[in-house]
């Protein structure tokens, strides 16, 4: 029998993280899909409202000139079995679908481990995901070892520098005062010690399946993913044997008052420029200076009937961001015609909807062109 032919490796360019993260250029984000929770079965993909991801949809975004596609992917929902965390060949296989859609249009893409974080205090039962606290260390590793193992056998040898893992998304003990909050009182010092060796355990099992994972480049949340947790001195990147192939990844709403906050402030002012420059100034300090990448994995401004205000912001944020070499992935929620509550006022939460995904045509195409041309 002859010997059975194994296929060789895509080869990594020489990209260094910093010139990765420089072409990486305008994101975007497929959120309340693939991230979806609350169902088991295939129908989870949709169950937030989004429609079925179609390679149209990928193509449409590609030709508006989006160059990062973000795929958030919750797993604890599609787990076979609590003993060795398997992952459904089904809903891998879809997930794959679509990453090798974007990769055929020169997309780099990211994938994570996304609504795994466990939502209550307290012991977390098995299957539950992961949760940032001593009492469920073990049993966090045990999952993100066995789903990242798993993850990084499917996507190695196929893909190049294009393809980017992310260990987790905003990982946080739910439910308590430290789940969006960081301070150094012990809850949270616990919480931000578990983080970093979640981060660490998640590492070592990508780079444990060898071939092009060796060297993949490999996004790493702080403590809620927040500006905050990552520029504590509590909070230190994963080692790894590849030098510089580590980016924190970060959120950033900011200034909330403006990018989240309901109703908040309208109007996009001086004082929020300067906020701006003081978060990109301490991240490019403390972090790109000393080799990691940084990417804002997520931000955006909700509407609230203010364009041009939004409009305004959308070319400071990114243009500011771009300069100091950190590139942006705009969250989608769906979410983008104003709607009043019950008291007959607008309500102004979540409002992040931005690409009309059936139509392939943007909501606002005056924030995308803007965001567009911020990141050249």
């Amino acid at each position: 029998m002859p010997a059975k032919e194994i296929t060789p490796a895509v080869p990594f360019s020489d990209i260094t993280v910093l010139e990765l993260t420089k072409d990486m250029g305008a994101g975007w984000n497929l959120g309340n899909t693939f991230d979806a929770y609350g169902t088991s079965n295939m129908n989870s993909e949709t169950s937030w409202g989004q429609p079925v991801t179609t390679k149209a949809m990928i193509d449409g975004l590609a030709a508006s000139g989006i160059k990062t596609i973000r795929i958030p992917v919750s797993w604890h929902n599609h787990i076979t079995d609590t003993t060795n965390y398997t992952i459904s060949a089904q809903w891998m296989a879809r997930v794959k679908t679509v990453v090798d859609w974007a990769i055929e249009d020169g997309l780099y893409v990211i994938i994570n481990s996304h609504h795994d974080n466990y939502l209550r205090a307290g012991k977390m039962p098995a299957g539950g995901g992961y949760y940032p606290t001593s009492q469920n260390l073990e049993e966090s590793k045990k999952f993100l070892k066995s789903v990242w193992s798993q993850i990084a056998a499917t996507f190695n040898n196929e893909y190049d520098e294009h393809l980017i893992f992310e260990t987790m998304n905003e990982p946080r003990p739910a439910a308590t005062r430290c789940e969006w909050w960081f301070d150094n009182d012990e809850l949270c010092k616990d919480a931000m010690k578990c983080v970093m060796e979640l981060n660490q355990t998640a590492l070592d099992s990508i780079r444990a399946t060898g071939g092009n994972n060796k060297k993949r480049f490999v996004m790493c949340p702080s403590l809620q993913a927040s500006q905050n947790a990552a520029t504590s001195s509590l909070f230190k990147m994963p080692v790894d044997l590849e030098e510089g192939r580590l980016i924190l990844s970060i959120h950033a709403y900011t200034p909330y008052s403006f990018a989240m906050e309901a109703p908040g402030e309208r109007k996009f002012t001086k004082a929020h420029k300067e906020e701006l420059n003081s978060l990109f100034s301490i991240l490019k300090n403390r972090f790109i200076a000393k080799g990691y990448g940084v990417v804002i994995g997520e931000y955006g401004a909700t509407n609230k009937d203010n364009l041009e205000e939004r409009v305004a912001w959308f070319d400071y944020y990114v243009s500011t961001a771009t300069e100091a070499g950190i590139p942006c992935i705009l969250w989608d929620n769906g979410v983008w015609e104003l709607h009043k509550d019950e008291n007959g006022e607008f309500d102004y939460s979540e409002g992040y909807g931005y690409y009309n995904r059936t139509e392939q045509k943007w909501y606002f195409p005056e924030i995308t062109e803007t965001i567009i041309s911020a990141s050249k």
